[in-house]
């Protein structure tokens, strides 16, 4: 597999991740109903299930009563599909649009001071504020990955370096 297919395999992970985040926060009432149907159904902690219990109520009726308020979770799932096709510039052309990568990995650093100052302000469990966390975290190994990739296809692309006189390196 050449370096470029390599690329956008990895980047190829991080823009289905991005697709399935933006997505799967427009239906949140019919997947939190879901979600404590199967808890309901099947072993799980108590702990969990009191609170993705009350998750759902929160949703439920803050969707029944203002559903006004899930506008602002269409745009964090837009804001998602939006990011993902900033993916598209390094999916092209990896080495001439290489920041994309690094913004990238500035946002997945970002996630977790968000997480650690939002959570408790939130009153989100610890459990609830590590996955968000892990996000940031696990988002960022295929963006690092690709990263190294793409700087030894710049390399690989400049090709050698030639020394003239006074030992400066010409291209």
């Amino acid at each position: 597999m050449n370096t470029v297919t390599r690329i956008r395999a990895w980047l190829s992970v991080v823009v289905v991740g991005l697709v399935i985040s933006g997505v799967t926060a427009f239906p949140l009432v019919t997947e939190l109903r879901l979600l404590t149907d199967l808890l309901h159904a099947a072993p799980a902690p108590d702990a969990l299930v009191a609170w993705i219990d009350r998750v759902h109520e929160g949703v439920a009726a803050t969707d029944r009563d203002y559903p006004f308020i899930a506008y602002g979770t269409d745009w964090l799932a837009f804001a998602h599909l939006m990011i993902a096709i900033a993916f598209w510039g390094p999916w092209r052309d990896p080495v001439r649009n290489a920041w994309v990568i690094e913004w990238g990995m500035i946002c997945c650093v970002a996630v977790i001071p968000l997480t650690l100052i939002a959570g408790p302000i939130r009153h989100l469990p610890w459990g609830w504020q590590v996955i968000d966390m892990s996000f940031g975290v696990f988002g960022i190994i295929p963006l690092l990955i690709a990263r190294r990739l793409i700087r030894q296809l710049a390399a690989a692309q400049a090709g050698p370096v030639e020394r003239v006189g006074d030992g400066e390196p010409t291209p």
